[in-house]
């Protein structure tokens, strides 16, 4: 993986969680997580990667590569910040609830969910509305 140096500054951003909360998602599915990286880049950068690494020329908010060992859950998460804000603004929702589903969305990749089909977008989307509700509504819904 090549070096990326860009780092915007997200100091002042009001995300309001910790490992706990990501430790939640690999709880549910019965893992562990042990090491996840993250990187926050621009759409430059991530869409890079994603033409040099997945043979894929296009934009995207999220590429996460699973380095995982049996129920050991690690890996890289990469984050185009430009689509997290492009994407708040189109779904007029805070800047923190939309990254708040793209880490809860690499997460549950590395837990094993895809999203290649429709099924397995809706079965995606609706476990990051259910970490996301107890993320900011604290609530436990089955």
């Amino acid at each position: 993986m090549r070096n990326i140096s860009y780092l915007p500054n997200i100091s002042h951003w009001p995300i309001h969680y910790s490992a706990e909360n990501l430790r939640q998602i690999t709880d549910y599915h019965d893992l562990n997580l042990k090491h996840v990286q993250f990187h926050l880049l621009n759409d430059e950068d991530l869409r890079t990667i994603n033409r040099e690494h997945l043979n894929h020329d296009y934009y995207t908010d999220i590429i996460t590569f699973p380095y995982n060992r049996g129920k050991n859950v690690s890996g890289e998460i990469f984050i185009s910040i430009d689509r997290v804000r492009d994407n708040a603004t189109d779904l007029k929702i805070s800047l923190e609830e939309e990254l708040s589903r793209v880490i809860f969305h690499g997460i549950l990749h590395l837990c094993g969910l895809n999203d290649h089909s429709e099924i397995e977008k809706a079965q995606m989307r609706q476990a990051e509305n259910h970490f996301l509700s107890i993320l900011f509504h604290g609530e436990q819904k089955g």
